[in-house]
Formats: C-alpha cells, sequence, structure tokens
C-alpha cells in the first residue's frame, strides 16, 4: 500500500516534468537560449503564416497595459502610431505590422496551455537578430538606412532595438543627454576615455556621439559622417583645415596620428607630450636642444621642457606665413 501511495504521489509528478520538457518554450518576451538558428527561422515563418486578429492593437492592450512586463502604451504618444501617416504601423495592421500575426498568441489560454510565440525584439529576444532588422528595414531602408547593409554594427549582429526603443514616448538614444549612455552599454572602453582629464565634451552634455559616427553606415572611416577622420574633425576645427602654404604632414593626413578623439590624460586630446611625440618622426640630431659635442642638453634648456618643441614651432598644424617653413610663425 505504500508503494502504491508512493507511485501515485510521484506519478504525476513525473508525468508533468515530462510534459515541461517537451512543451513549447516560445513565451512572448522570453529569451530562447538553447534554441538553434535555423529552428527559430521555422518558428518566425510559421509565426508570419499565422492568422491576423480581429482587433488589432485592441486586442493586445487588453494584456499590455501599464501594469504588464511589457507596456506599450507609451507609443501612442510616438510617430510609429499616427494612424492619419500612410507610412506608419498604425495606420494598418498597428502592432502586428512588427510583431507578425498574432491571433494565436491572443487567444485566451487554457489551464496548462502554452501562449503561442510572437516576433519580438531587443538583445534577450527568441527573434534571430537578421529578422527583428529586416521588419524595421521593411519601413527605415531610406538613402540613410541603406548603408546599414554591410556595416560593422549589422555584420556584428547588433538588432535596431538594442540601441532603439520604440514603445516608449522619447527614445534616449535620440537624446543629447542619454544617448551616450546607450552606446557605453558595447562601448565600454570609449566611456573611460570620456573621463580622462582632457577629452570631448560629451560628457558635459555638449556633444553626441552621433556628432562624429554614423552608427547606420560604415565606409571603412570607422562609421564617421565624413569619410576620413581630418574631414570629421575639420568640421568644427575649421581654423586646422587649410590648405596651408607650409603643410605639417601629420596633420594635413590624419588628426589620428597625434590626438586620440575621445579622450586623453596628455593637453589637447595628444597621445604623448611633446617632445616625445615629436621625436616619433623628428630626430633630434643637428638640433638646437643638442650640444655641439653630440651630448644632450641640460634638462634646463627652455627649448626642451615645458612646452617643449611648441615653445618655438607652435604652427604645428601648418602655417601660411611666408617664413613658416619650419612652423615657427
Amino acid at each position: 500500500m505504500m508503494v502504491k501511495s508512493a507511485l501515485g504521489r510521484f506519478g504525476g509528478l513525473i508525468i508533468l516534468a515530462m510534459m515541461w520538457a517537451t512543451a513549447p518554450l516560445l513565451q512572448a518576451g522570453e529569451p530562447e537560449t538553447a534554441m538553434t538558428l535555423e529552428d527559430a527561422g521555422a518558428a518566425v515563418q510559421a509565426v508570419e503564416q499565422g492568422e491576423y486578429t480581429k482587433r488589432g492593437a485592441d486586442t493586445c492592450l487588453k494584456c499590455h497595459d501599464e501594469d504588464n512586463e511589457y507596456p506599450v502604451f507609451p507609443i501612442f504618444k510616438t510617430r510609429h502610431a499616427i494612424t492619419t501617416d500612410e507610412r506608419t504601423p498604425f495606420a494598418g495592421l498597428q502592432c502586428e505590422a512588427c510583431h507578425g500575426p498574432g491571433g494565436e498568441h491572443g487567444k485566451r489560454l487554457r489551464s496548462g496551455e502554452t501562449r503561442a510565440p510572437i516576433l519580438n525584439f531587443g538583445k534577450d529576444s527568441w527573434t534571430p537578430v537578421k529578422e527583428q532588422n529586416r521588419k524595421c528595414l521593411e519601413c527605415h531602408e531610406n538613402h540613410q538606412r541603406i548603408e546599414w547593409i554591410g556595416s560593422l554594427h549589422e555584420t556584428s549582429d547588433v538588432a535596431c532595438a538594442s540601441c532603439h526603443q520604440i514603445h516608449v514616448s522619447h527614445d534616449p538614444v535620440l537624446d543629447r543627454d542619454q544617448q551616450p549612455d546607450v552606446c557605453y552599454q558595447c562601448h565600454l572602453s570609449q566611456r573611460a576615455q570620456f573621463y580622462q582629464s582632457s577629452h570631448h565634451p560629451v560628457r558635459e552634455g555638449k556633444m553626441t556621439c552621433t556628432a562624429c559616427h554614423d552608427p547606420h553606415g560604415d565606409d571603412g572611416s570607422d562609421r564617421l559622417v565624413k569619410a576620413t577622420l581630418r574631414e570629421t574633425c575639420t568640421g568644427c576645427h575649421a581654423e586646422w583645415r587649410g590648405p596651408f602654404l607650409w603643410e605639417h604632414a601629420p596633420a594635413a593626413e590624419d588628426c589620428g596620428l597625434c590626438h586620440r578623439p575621445h579622450g586623453s590624460n596628455q593637453p589637447s586630446l595628444l597621445k604623448k607630450r611633446p617632445p616625445q611625440l615629436c621625436q616619433q618622426c623628428h630626430s633630434q640630431r643637428g638640433h638646437p636642444s643638442i650640444n655641439a659635442d653630440g651630448s644632450a642638453a641640460s634638462s634646463r634648456n627652455p627649448f626642451v621642457v615645458i612646452k617643449g618643441c611648441l615653445n618655438c614651432h607652435f604652427q604645428v598644424h601648418g602655417s601660411n606665413h611666408p617664413s613658416g617653413v619650419k612652423l615657427t610663425r
């Protein structure tokens, strides 16, 4: 009798465990870590072949209210929900324009049933990044987003929803003050550089990352808004653009040869202090900082200490003076 009683108690647990192990794991909003890319692709195809709801967004709002884990009410304050604009999702299939047919997903569940999956977005989504971005590009494939294909972010499997938030009234990545924090989620070394003593004023809210970088495109220039680093820098620092009568070769080629664009513990974003920075290219041989017998000059020599080479060669970016061949005037 005791054996039968034990089997009766544990038999139900065994059956429940078997049902749990074989049940579909595609809960809405749950990450599916064990799913292969092939299985995820088949699941996406199954969702897109399903039936749409009869009431559209009204069906979604029955669950996704302000108390839900995934509230959607703030979307009505965004451009996506302008019903009078035929380019927006809410002018057509509403929520299902992005999330796919939700007829099965929105059905009332009986006890023990698992909710059918629907396409969702973000870093922890079961939906493959390629499929997520495909949905976004169906509408956002304009002259700027076309550059996305083949860019470093695209080839690194970065989802649009990793940076952008849709169900909020104000997307943080489009805000001057909040945008850097979104970029810092991945670019940790750049965040540290902005806390160094000399840095561009991103931390102070006077600049954004997109002032210099184009996150949607990449033409081989490290996702810059212009073709080269020098062209990007001189967009603000026009006084160093030139052309100069006497050019300093590194300054005319690439600002990054001498400067760290995000931040440095040296003055003016320099990689090193002069004269160490200058001596990476320029030999001291025959220079006034070297004594006639070839021995090093005294450390008290004013041409070596303090500003180093810049005590004399202060037009370091270039000079238009007729006698400025040595960049001294």
